[in-house]
């Protein structure tokens, strides 16, 4: 390459020294030739007077023999004329064989009675002259000088030219090939330095003086590097400190690209029994359909994934998330609930256990209260606290029961039967059943309906019609009316329960659907409600594959919502989970 560009420059420089040559040797030629013609041209023009004056003063002599001497003495070829155009006497030819010169520019000239000169080929001897011709009393007179010695001394001057570019021209190649030599030395340093931060070098740098153009080059090129470098170090103290954060938390993440190849993990991931390495497929490091499913939904749609994988560590639940990122791949983290799902078991299980373990005792509470209230004859003070001893045994055994039912639902131990069921049916039994509960001057109405089909357990299902018509009932009756109602919303069926009464602040929105919460706690105890039913109609919803959700406004009442998926729009695979 090094030799590719001093040859390139030397020819550069070469081209320009032959053409400069060539410029020189064309311009001075034409400026000699055109000064030598002028010289010759104004010399040739006083010799022609003085041959005309020679020619009308002296008669003594024969007119050729005066003609032969002038020539002589001119070095130039002499011609008299008459004003016919005849040739009188010529030095250089018979004037008889001669033609007639009345054409001639120059002794038109002449006889118009001023200095006339042309220059052409002459048809007597062949050679090209330079005529001037001056008038005389009968004709005119001319002298021709041959341009041949014009030819021979141009080019002479030309060899001359020639000659000393040919001398010059050795030392201009000298100069040359050095300053060629420099620039092809600096420009290799500038490749070199080029070709170390390309290979990653961004410590190179050029330190190249001068301030022509490829010093300016040289300087731009080392701020770029330090630019880079700064840049670099920066983006490299970023990963650093993201992959020690990222090897710093518990949970297992690992990068997919756009190929479905894991190109990062984190140190979780590794103290898994899992064979993770970097350049293999997804499918090789963790052998998990969710987490498989999972990771492709997220590539193909570019939308965050979530699932539950059971078998990438035997016994063993994780949380899978799959987001896309940036450049097309996926990042999936995986967050062990094993041991939170066995609190949650544990849990679970003792208010199961506890709850099981309550109703015996409650119910003969409950009964030995009401077959002491029966007895004749009691004091007052005794029936009052019987009857408050009974109503908080019926309280604490609706406890155990939602307490029981909220935990067969959570667990899924609660087998729910599947099957489509049109959704203006569920409207018309929740409709027909609730009617009586709401009473009291409340009036059921049912507002909407849709003729879509969804798959559902049909006592679950008015399970959560109760507790939220239940919940209406309790806490929205000052507005005279409720209305149940279902409207399609893409693939889905949602149902309604919508109240008129005071409606809910909307602090409380977000955590109306948690176990034991109440939004007025004082007037709920008075009310019998146990703040479980808005829990059990969240998880029955959840485990039809539906959203729960709730809209309320102050002094406008509130709407409870809960969407169960289409029958014919579930795909196989979940419309056979539903059924098993």
């Amino acid at each position: 390459m090094k030799s590719r560009i001093f040859a390139k420059l030397l020819l550069s420089f070469l081209l320009v020294i032959g053409t400069a040559t060539l410029i020189l040797d064309f311009v001075i030629r034409q400026a000699w030739e055109q000064s030598l013609k002028a010289e010759i041209s104004g010399e040739l023009t006083q010799k022609t007077q003085l041959l005309a004056n020679r020619v009308q003063s002296d008669h003594s002599r024969p007119l050729a023999k005066l003609v032969a001497e002038e020539a002589s003495a001119a070095n130039a070829r002499a011609t008299v004329i008459e004003a016919s155009g005849k040739v009188l006497a010529d030095s250089q030819a018979d004037p008889e064989s001669m033609e007639n010169h009345a054409t001639r520019p120059e002794f038109k000239a002449a006889l118009a009675g001023h200095i006339g000169s042309d220059l052409r080929r002459s048809h007597t001897v062949g050679i090209e002259f330079l005529y001037v011709a001056a008038p005389i009393t009968g004709g005119a007179v001319r002298l021709a000088y041959p341009l041949s010695t014009i030819a021979a001394t141009t080019a002479q001057v030309r060899r001359q030219i020639l000659y000393a570019s040919a001398i010059s021209i050795l030392p201009a190649l000298l100069l040359a090939a050095l300053l060629a030599r420099g620039v092809t030395r600096r420009l290799t340093r500038i490749v070199a330095f080029a070709e170390r931060i390309a290979a990653g070098d961004l410590t190179a740098r050029m330190q190249e003086a001068g301030d022509d153009e490829i010093g300016q080059v040289a300087a731009a090129l080392d701020r770029t590097a330090n630019r880079l470098e700064e840049s670099f170090n920066a983006v490299q103290r970023s990963r650093d400190q993201m992959e020690t954060l990222l090897n710093g938390i518990q949970d297992a993440v690992f990068a997919v690209s756009a190929e479905e190849r894991v190109i990062w993990s984190n140190g979780a991931l590794a103290r898994l029994p899992l064979k993770a390495r970097h350049g293999q497929g997804v499918l090789d490091t963790v052998r998990d359909p969710s987490v498989v499913a999972a990771v492709k939904q997220a590539l193909a749609t570019r939308t965050v994934q979530r699932a539950r994988a059971t078998s990438v560590v035997p016994g063993r639940l994780f949380d899978v998330t799959a987001a896309p990122m940036p450049d097309g791949g996926v990042v999936c983290v995986l967050h062990d609930l094993t041991e939170l799902e066995r609190v949650e078991k544990t849990r679970r299980d003792f208010i199961a256990n506890v709850s099981h373990e309550l109703r015996t005792p409650l119910t003969s509470i409950r009964g030995y209260a009401e077959t002491l209230l029966e007895e004749p004859g009691l004091a007052k003070g005794t029936q009052e606290f019987l009857e408050v001893i009974r109503k908080n045994a019926q309280r604490m055994a609706r406890l155990t029961e939602d307490l029981l039912a909220l935990a067969r639902v959570e667990s899924g131990e609660e087998k729910m039967q599947f099957e489509a069921v049109p959704a203006s049916v569920l409207i018309e039994e929740a409709a027909r059943t609730f009617a009586e509960m709401a009473g009291g001057g409340l009036r059921l109405k049912v507002a909407s309906t849709s003729e879509g089909t969804v798959l559902a357990d049909r006592e679950a299902v008015q399970q959560v019609f109760r507790n939220l018509i239940e919940n209406a009932c309790r806490y929205g009756a000052s507005g005279g009316r409720l209305e149940i109602g279902a409207a399609e919303r893409g693939e889905s069926v949602e149902f309604y329960v919508r109240d008129f009464g005071p409606g809910i602040p909307s602090e409380h929105l977000g955590r109306l659907f948690e176990r034991f919460y109440r939004v007025d706690k004082a007037r709920s105890a008075e009310s019998g409600g146990t703040g479980l039913g808005l829990s059990i109609v969240k998880h029955i919803v959840l485990n039809h594959h539906g959203e729960v959700r709730v809209e309320s406004e102050l002094h406008a009442g509130s709407t409870f919502y809960f969407s169960l998926p289409m029958a014919e729009r579930l795909s196989p695979a979940v419309a056979l989970s539903q059924r098993d």
